[in-house]
């Protein structure tokens, strides 16, 4: 289950922290990388200086209150990052607990005998020794024996997981607890290079980069900020030619009103919260790139079983042939099925109970189990000088000679392609060398994916299912889910020709994996995300790791990236518009005095300049702390295209980005002039 609950934003376990944060940002260093509040830094000092020894003509305490008001705004946004980076920083301690005081026994040889060091000395490629109750030492890959893991500490799902050696399932974490039996690992990553090292370096914000929407974000606001530099740095010259000045702090509190300081505040948090989500959501993102694709992802591509079905396919009906009847077809099913312990024997087991009424609940003592292999695809039982075999339709008729041939043969393909053509998966039985018939085994389409596919439909994404069915029973569950597109009979190579062929169309695509032959695919997806269960190799290969190995929820990682870039949207809507309104607003009332004839203009009715000045610096400060909730929690996310999503952000953002100034300027400007501070 992933952990999708959070804390409030605002308690004091993160507030006190923050707020030091907030200060400790105040540094060269870490402001440089936000040029607007850089800048918004430098116009602080350069008033705290005036404040001391300017001489121009402004009331000290006018001054002091631009000072406190500029000094905030830089605070403030330097707290909203600080804010962001303390929940991540919350989580990495709680991962990092988990990986405090591991031991390893680290084998010798082949035998048992082992050396007894802490974790951190191991080395790729060490064999250790795990047994009951004891924690994992380090990420690696189970090279023998199979146990009961519980990876709560990194999942929090409290339900044990099995790891063996020789499948997709062999992958373990530094951090779990063996629960049962003992496995031997071999250690693939070094001291600061495991999976959970990772994860606490990135939740806490250190490896975090920014991406080419930010960057490009960046860029553009420098240019307004470099902009609105020039044409403040010009003023001076156009009051002069009207007979008149305009004193230096009004003109760099002007600069601090009219650049991008509200998005370029908000900026940092919104990426930092944004993957933020996606860790409590159990999925690790190894660079916020990887989340700003998901959520323009054109292509989703999914795998049928466990993603699209529910994974066990389940005995739906029994199909006798020749002489046969229900009731002997369901008697044989069963007793071949009693000692399957497969989702799909015991599910014919229930089938035979129910519909039947077949009461055996046991072999008889004597009883021989035919058990199933890959070579043979037969399982059954020898019982009572009988012999039943259930199987493969083609393992079945290839294991008895002259049964190919047989009109009752012939009878059982027609059948079985009726099953394939439906969807299901047909399992003949035969009992000493006759055909009995076929069990009709249906693949469960999960309940409402079909409208989480359409949802999909809806934000312009289409589904593509990739299974290794044949295209009968593959176009059937397509149909059945809902998805627009599938790619039957699927082989690596087939699913990475799909990648290609879709990026070529320009299309960004994504897929979920865990297996080494999925790792090709996940490494050539935009979004490539690999289930914790699986191979090193497709762990590596993808950009993401979902912590709970669900299938499904790469559509959830496609709403999240969604909701960042919404939110990201939403809140640069909201700050244009708003900029733009401060020029209505504040330029006409800072100019009146030269320039008389902008009085037309003055349509808030600002008392004066200096009011005019620090009513509109005051809300430029305020209107960063009140925008830091939505910028953490992300805007709400709606599954709606980009037009009806376009025109949602317009009317509520870009609209509420234009009335906020007006409103809130107005009334600072009364309560400034009702209690004199201007």
């Amino acid at each position: 289950m992933a952990r999708t609950a959070s804390k409030s934003l605002f308690t004091a376990d993160l507030i006190v922290p923050a707020i030091g944060g907030a200060f400790r940002k105040l540094s060269p260093q870490e402001l440089i990388r936000n040029p607007v509040m850089f800048t918004t830094a430098v116009v602080a000092i350069l008033l705290t200086i005036l404040l001391v020894v300017g001489q121009d003509g402004l009331s000290t305490g006018f001054k002091l209150q631009l000072v406190i008001w500029l000094w905030l705004t830089v605070l403030f946004g330097t707290f909203a990052e600080a804010i962001a980076e303390g929940r991540g920083k919350a989580q990495a301690a709680s991962l990092r607990a988990t990986k405090a005081d591991l031991t390893a026994k680290r084998l010798k040889g082949d035998g048992r005998d082992h050396d007894s060091i802490v974790a951190s000395a191991l080395r790729v490629g060490d064999i250790v020794l795990v047994e009951t109750g004891d924690l994992i030492p380090a990420d690696g890959e189970v090279v023998s024996g199979v146990a009961s893991v519980n990876e709560a500490a990194i999942t929090g799902e409290s339900a044990p997981v099995i790891r063996e050696a020789g499948g997709d399932r062999s992958a373990v974490t530094a951090g779990t607890r063996v629960l049962s039996d003992e496995i031997r690992i071999r250690v693939t990553a070094g001291p600061g290079e495991g999976f959970l090292d990772r994860m606490i370096a990135l939740v806490e914000g250190a490896e975090r980069q920014k991406t080419p929407n930010e960057i490009a974000l960046t860029i553009l606001l420098v240019g307004l900020t470099i902009i609105f530099l020039i044409a403040v740095s010009t003023i001076p010259g156009f009051a002069s030619y009207s007979g008149g000045s305009v004193p230096v702090a009004m003109l760099a509190s002007l600069l601090i009103t009219l650049i991008p300081t509200t998005i370029a505040a908000l900026l940092s948090a919104i990426g930092i919260a944004g993957m933020d989500r996606l860790v409590r959501f159990n999925v690790l993102a190894k660079s916020g790139r990887a989340v700003e694709a998901a959520g323009d992802i054109d292509v989703l591509l999914l795998d049928k079983t466990g993603t699209i079905t529910v994974g066990d396919r389940q005995a739906s009906e029994f199909r006798p042939v020749g002489g046969a009847t229900p009731a002997m077809l369901a008697e044989a099913a069963l007793l071949a099925s009693l000692a399957d312990e497969t989702p799909e024997g015991r599910s014919i087991v229930v089938l035979a109970r129910e519909k039947f009424g077949q009461a055996t609940n046991s072999l008889p003592a004597d009883a021989e189990v035919i058990a199933f292999t890959a070579q043979t695809r037969i399982s059954g039982v020898k019982t009572d000088g009988a012999v039943i075999q259930k199987g493969a339709v083609d393992s079945i008729l290839n294991a008895n000679p002259g049964l190919a041939e047989t009109p009752i043969a012939n009878e059982l393909r027609r059948i079985t392609d009726e099953i394939g053509r439906a969807g299901g998966t047909p399992l003949a039985v035969a009992r000493d060398g006759k055909l009995l018939g076929a069990i009709f085994l249906k693949d469960v389409v999960k309940a409402g994916i079909r409208e989480r596919f359409g949802e999909l439909r809806a934000m312009g994404i289409r589904t593509v299912m990739i299974t290794g069915d044949n295209p009968l029973t593959a176009a059937s569950i397509a149909a059945e889910a809902g998805v627009d597109d599938f790619l039957a009979q699927a082989t690596p190579e087939d699913k990475l020709a799909l990648i290609r062929k879709e990026q070529e169309g320009g299309r960004l695509v994504a897929m979920c994996g865990d297996g080494t032959n999925d790792a090709p695919a996940l490494a050539q997806a935009d979004v490539g995300v690999a289930m914790n269960t699986g191979t090193q190799a497709a762990r590596e290969a993808g950009n993401m790791v979902d912590l709970d190995s669900d299938p499904t929820k790469l559509i959830e990682v496609v709403g999240l990236g969604k909701q960042l870039l919404m939110t990201r949207g939403a809140l640069t809507t909201f700050s244009v518009a708003n900029d733009v309104a401060k020029y209505f607003a504040i330029i006409p009332a800072m100019f009146i005095v030269l320039y008389p004839g902008l009085g037309v203009l003055n349509v808030m009715g600002l008392a004066t300049p200096q009011s005019a000045i620090l009513s509109a610096i005051i809300f430029n400060a305020l209107i960063i702390p009140l925008l830091v909730p939505l910028a953490l929690k992300g805007v709400k996310y709606r599954p709606i295209g980009a037009g009806p999503l376009l025109a949602r952000n317009l009317a509520v953002y870009g609209l509420g980005g234009l009335i906020a100034p007006f409103v809130g300027i107005k009334l600072i400007d009364l309560a400034v002039n009702c209690l004199g501070l201007a």
